[in-house]
């Protein structure tokens, strides 16, 4: 296996120095690699707010970790649907009266494989709405207070983007014609991470560059996110993936994300994740990102119609 730029082994948590007094918020932490990244934030010392859908579900999470982790630990919840625009502008606003600073931003809450279209409360296909416009939203809320830290924003992508159609159906991006779960959730991810790439560029020329914005993928985890919004076939194939070698633990899932939310000096060009056969597994480091995610004129399409869909304008 190819060394990363991190050595054979790849980067691992063990990287991370204390973090006492930063904070991380990070959307979708009742499971999965939200849950692996929060738990190992936390163990290192930070305040993690934890952006979730379910009060309920989001309670025992942090019971959990208290047990784990000891009653010390500093941890605040807030009550986010990433497919409700005005419940993530509530969100942020929660997240600015109780905390100071954004040390890093975590996009990690996804839906993925929705078997039939489904809308946002605000008319958004469901996979576009959570994925791409739920995070773009909380991005452009919060960026005031990371730029005053001198914070990151770290989206989590996934190697879909590159399993649907290589570019932005801007004329239609509900899929009213030609819906299938896959192609939709392929065109939500490619979303997020062309918006990385295009924030980037917008942070250069305001000259905001105190402010890193990275894009990664966890590769192929054994997570909840098929089960929770797949189809049935794909449950099942993912259900049988899971026993095989192509895949790896929730918590090595985590590992890009803690990376690009922690690691001095990353470069920002880089998409990172799993090294290994066909990214889906192995040591983390950067990996090959396709030319169509980093379309310029594209990617500076998305970013006008996201402002405008969103009625958010990030003034950058």
């Amino acid at each position: 296996m190819a060394d990363t730029q991190f050595g054979k082994n790849g980067w691992t948590p063990e990287r991370i120095g204390s973090l006492k007094g930063k904070t991380f918020v990070i959307t979708g932490t009742t499971s999965g690699t939200g849950f692996e990244a929060a738990k190992i934030l936390l163990s290192k010392r930070a305040q993690v707010v934890m952006l979730n859908r379910n009060p309920g579900k989001a309670a025992d999470i942090t019971a959990l970790l208290k047990e784990e982790l000891g009653k010390g630990i500093d941890v605040i919840s807030i009550k986010m649907d990433l497919g409700n625009q005005a419940s993530v502008k509530q969100a942020a606003k929660e997240v600015l009266d109780k905390v100071n600073r954004i040390d890093a931003l975590m996009c990690n809450g996804a839906i993925a494989q929705v078997p039939k279209q489904q809308f946002t409360v605000d008319g958004f296909e469901s996979q576009m709405g959570v994925n791409h416009y739920g995070h773009f939203t909380l991005q452009a809320l919060l960026f005031p207070l990371i730029e005053k830290t001198g914070g990151r924003i770290v989206t989590v992508g996934s190697m879909g983007y590159d399993m649907g159609l290589k570019t932005i159906k801007f004329d239609d991006l509900n899929w009213d014609k030609d819906y299938t779960p896959n192609d939709a959730y392929s065109q939500s991810k490619l979303a997020q991470i062309m918006s990385i790439y295009e924030l980037q560029d917008r942070l250069v020329k305001a000259g905001k560059t105190g402010v890193k914005a990275y894009a990664c993928h966890p590769g192929s985890s054994r997570t909840a996110l098929i089960k929770t919004s797949g189809s049935f076939m794909m449950r099942l194939t993912f259900g049988l993936m899971k026993l095989s070698p192509l895949t790896q633990p929730a918590e090595n899932g985590a590992y890009p994300e803690l990376m690009c939310a922690t690691e001095p000096n990353l470069d920002q060009k880089g998409f990172y994740g799993p090294t290994g056969r066909s990214y889906w597994v192995g040591p983390v480091g950067e990996c090959k990102l396709e030319p169509h995610a980093k379309d310029k004129a594209v990617a500076k399409k998305l970013w006008e119609v996201s402002e405008k869909a969103t009625g958010i304008s990030w003034g950058i």
